[in-house]
């Protein structure tokens, strides 16, 4: 898989999830099972239309599917690229946790060695030296 394009599934499955009605729409798809627009507006303070369109973008993301039955469509949840945001963030998490020690590490040797401690400058724990002054 192309880490760009792990990166691009990832950043709208994040984009998808970032409303509260669309968690709360894939969150009754994947307890309840297929469900059509009009089933989900019934249970949320919104219009089938406003359903439609935050099923329109969960679609988008891959997170859920649907179904056309006669006159009802029908839409489950597809939790394969939820799984796949999951990789991507203990990933990126891996990535960030090395740097952040590669970075604490080179912080701790610079203190051992008295570089970017001021105090260390003088070889006292209390001041760095202070400038001093010619009169003149």
């Amino acid at each position: 898989m192309n880490p760009g394009d792990a990166d691009r599934r990832a950043g709208a499955v994040f984009e998808a999830l970032a409303d509260g009605t669309r968690r709360a729409v894939l969150r009754d798809v994947a307890s309840r099972g297929p469900r059509t627009a009009t089933e989900l507006a019934a249970e949320l303070p919104i219009s089938r239309q406003a359903v439609a369109k935050h099923l329109a973008i969960l679609r988008e993301a891959g997170l859920v599917s649907d179904e056309r039955t006669g006159r009802e469509t029908r839409f489950s949840a597809t939790l394969g690229p939820l799984a796949e945001a999951e990789t991507w963030l203990r990933t990126t998490g891996a990535s960030w946790d090395d740097r952040l020690a590669r970075l604490e590490q080179r912080a701790h040797e610079s203190r051992a060695e008295g570089r970017g401690d001021p105090r260390a400058q003088d070889g006292r724990h209390g001041h760095a030296r202070a400038p001093t002054r010619r009169p003149g």
